[in-house]
């Protein structure tokens, strides 16, 4: 077992969609979808395949078994607006501690087409004066768009920070009807 309890004979495969944000990297476990990395041309993904297998204890694998074809799926129906909630099965082993009950809480507690504030989000889960460590858990979030992070921002309206740009919060939070789309 590696430090996540992870064997590293578990499979980790991998691919690369196009999305209406550009290339995102998906890995996945036989646990469920473990990681999505934006912008994921060819350095962004040979960093991220590196990182996932040192965290993973397992060497990445183009994928070849289907373990990505429901997220594929999901994730193209989403960047065409027919799917609003997602119901992959998730491999939570990226994430831990606060980091993961603020994660989950986002996945289940904030819907299509809604927004959360940090610091309300922090609330949630128990730890009200924690906003400043619900925007840490933001910025490691291993699954964004499933794991809606581009949802949370900030209490005075301000978008905050995401970890794929805030170019691409703003489309995701277009897509979702939450900001108008852009006028070119």
């Amino acid at each position: 077992m590696n430090e996540y309890g992870r064997s590293p004979t578990s499979p980790v495969e991998w691919t690369v969609m196009e999305s209406g944000i550009g290339p995102l990297l998906l890995a996945a476990t036989d646990q469920g979808l473990v990681s999505v990395v934006f912008h994921a041309g060819p350095r962004v993904r040979e960093r991220a395949l590196a990182r996932i297998g040192d965290r993973l204890g397992a060497e990445p694998v183009e994928s070849a078994s289907g373990l990505l074809t429901g997220a594929i799926r999901e994730l193209s129906a989403y960047f065409a607006g027919e799917l609003r909630e997602f119901g992959l099965p998730l491999d939570w082993t990226l994430s831990s501690g606060f980091n993961r009950q603020v994660l989950r809480e986002l996945a289940t507690g904030v819907p299509y087409g809604t927004v959360v504030g940090y610091g309300d989000l922090a609330g949630r889960v128990g730890q009200p004066a924690a906003a400043q460590a619900v925007g840490a858990a933001m910025g490691s979030n291993p699954l964004p768009v499933v794991v809606p992070c581009h949802r949370v921002v900030e209490s005075h309206g301000g978008l905050g920070g995401f970890g794929g740009g805030l170019e691409t919060k703003r489309q995701l939070l277009a897509l979702e009807g939450v900001l108008p789309e852009p006028l070119f």
